[in-house]
């Protein structure tokens, strides 16, 4: 394992964050073998199963999610610290059993993928948390204790990363077949794993 998860927070996209500049640092892998994953689709409902806020064979139903892949070998690795798999996990077991098939979801659960490189992430994500607060301003949960992430140009561009319009943003956006087409070379992982868990999705 070349990456440890020495911290937590409630933004996945932070965790990501704090991994490539531990990695950036620390040269612990090549960077640019690093992408940033974000997760997420235009009703902002994505199911993923395996994640450690989920009950049993449920799906979490997210409105984004972001994961690091490592994708420097044969079988890409998959960061998640929000998921119950192992860290890293292959990119194989984690489409079998986080991502599984969308032949038995419905069309609005359908799963896009915007792929960033990791240097291109830490030179351009911005946030000032303002999508964590509350309209009377208070915070729905803790933020995290250290400053927020931001550019010499930018407080705040999350949703050019969640919004997966491939017109706008950064990266390559991704459909679930295009994306594990691209990093396993098939889209059978998934498939093989339309559990009964997915059938009412």
């Amino acid at each position: 394992k070349v990456l440890h998860p020495f911290f937590l927070t409630v933004l996945s996209e932070e965790n990501v964050w704090k991994l490539c500049d531990y990695v950036r640092k620390q040269r612990t892998a090549p960077l640019e073998h690093l992408f940033v994953i974000f997760i997420s689709n235009e009703t902002r409902t994505v199911p993923l199963w395996k994640q450690k806020s989920g009950h049993g064979e449920l799906p979490v139903i997210w409105d984004y999610h972001v994961i690091l892949l490592q994708a420097d070998q044969s079988d890409s690795l998959v960061y998640d610290l929000d998921s119950t798999l192992s860290f890293p996990c292959s990119l194989k077991l984690y489409a079998a059993q986080a991502l599984r098939s969308e032949s038995d979801i419905r069309p609005e659960y359908h799963r896009k993928f915007r792929v960033v490189p990791a240097d291109s992430f830490l030179l351009n994500f911005a946030s000032d948390r303002s999508h964590m607060r509350n309209s009377d301003g208070s915070w729905k949960m803790p933020p995290p204790t250290y400053a927020p992430i931001c550019t010499a140009e930018c407080q705040m561009n999350l949703d050019g990363f969640i919004n997966m319009d491939p017109a706008i943003g950064w990266g390559v956006v991704f459909s679930l077949n295009h994306f594990l087409q691209r990093y396993i070379g098939s889209t059978s992982s998934a498939s093989s794993s339309s559990s009964s868990a997915a059938r009412s999705w």
